[in-house]
């Protein structure tokens, strides 16, 4: 006899998933609200925020990468790579065997500002995970990488490997 599926585990009702995007929603403002408090200070946006993330995440990363993993077109990332690195938080190197490419890094000034923006997250997220405990923290992680498309998910399967 086969094994019920997640879905014949669980039955949701429409008003269920609401509420639960409707929370997704408002997770998300709370989540960025303290990032994007800091970044305001410096004229920056949730596209610096990501990047200055992301390069943290993968030092010498390449720039088709962070295009790759932020899924957003070259011409809106140029944009904030150049902001980043007029203001002397990201620095871009020539690739040393392929000349064409070019690998980020963030500066002493980027550390210190991706440091402020994460150690915000990271005091809300701390809060929360207290709150509802390691059940729950499990669970939450599982659903959110069962809402990523397949692309995204081998993204963040090979971020997490790099780190580990």
């Amino acid at each position: 006899m086969a094994e019920p599926s997640g879905e014949q585990l669980l039955y949701l009702t429409d008003e269920q998933l609401r509420q639960g995007i409707e929370a997704m929603f408002f997770a998300y403002r709370g989540f960025t609200a303290d990032p994007d408090r800091i970044l305001q200070d410096q004229s920056y946006g949730r596209a610096h925020h990501r990047a200055v993330h992301f390069i943290n995440c993968a030092p010498g990363t390449t720039v088709n990468n962070l295009l790759n993993i932020l899924g957003v077109t070259k011409q809106s990332l140029n944009r904030v790579l150049r902001t980043l690195i007029a203001d002397g938080l990201v620095e871009s190197r020539v690739g040393r065997s392929d000349k064409r490419e070019r690998h980020l890094y963030l500066t002493e000034e980027g550390k210190a500002l991706e440091a402020q923006l994460s150690d915000a997250q990271r005091a809300r997220m701390r809060s929360a995970y207290r709150k509802v405990g390691p059940e729950a923290v499990a669970g939450f992680r599982q659903v959110l990488e069962a809402m990523m498309d397949s692309d995204m998910r081998r993204n963040y399967q090979t971020l997490r490997e790099t780190k580990s």
